[in-house]
């Protein structure tokens, strides 16, 4: 019996594997210590360097019953597929962060997030999807 891939699915591995070897490479270039936006201007270099369109900022609606009840806004939205979210937090990182990646997901309904800490001596990155 074959078993049935689901291409996006297959899409967005592969997706997410390009940008963390972005993250690594940048992450490996210029150490941890600087400020979140410091990492998110050498990501989007690497992310052009890697033929990624991307937003930075994006902003979404969140909807409940049919009514915009707020927004927000993420760090990275890579080619319509994948929310960046990223931070620079020495240490450990606290749930809040997952929280606020899977909330972003929900709300948008893209299925694939990388929550990125840059903050620590290694580059720090968790997959989610709902």
């Amino acid at each position: 019996m074959l078993k049935q891939i689901n291409t996006t699915e297959n899409q967005n591995d592969k997706l997410t594997e390009i940008i963390i070897g972005c993250c690594f490479q940048k992450h490996n270039e210029l150490g941890h210590g600087f400020l979140e936006k410091i990492y998110a201007n050498a990501l989007k270099i690497k992310l052009n360097q890697a033929g990624l369109l991307f937003q930075a900022e994006k902003e979404f609606d969140v909807i409940f019953q049919d009514v915009n009840i707020g927004k927000f806004r993420c760090d990275l939205f890579v080619e319509n597929q994948v929310i960046v979210e990223l931070k620079s937090v020495t240490g450990f990182q606290p749930k809040l962060f997952q929280s606020q990646l899977l909330s972003y997901l929900k709300a948008s309904k893209v299925k694939t997030g990388l929550l990125i800490n840059f903050g620590n001596t290694s580059c720090e990155i968790k997959r989610l999807s709902v």
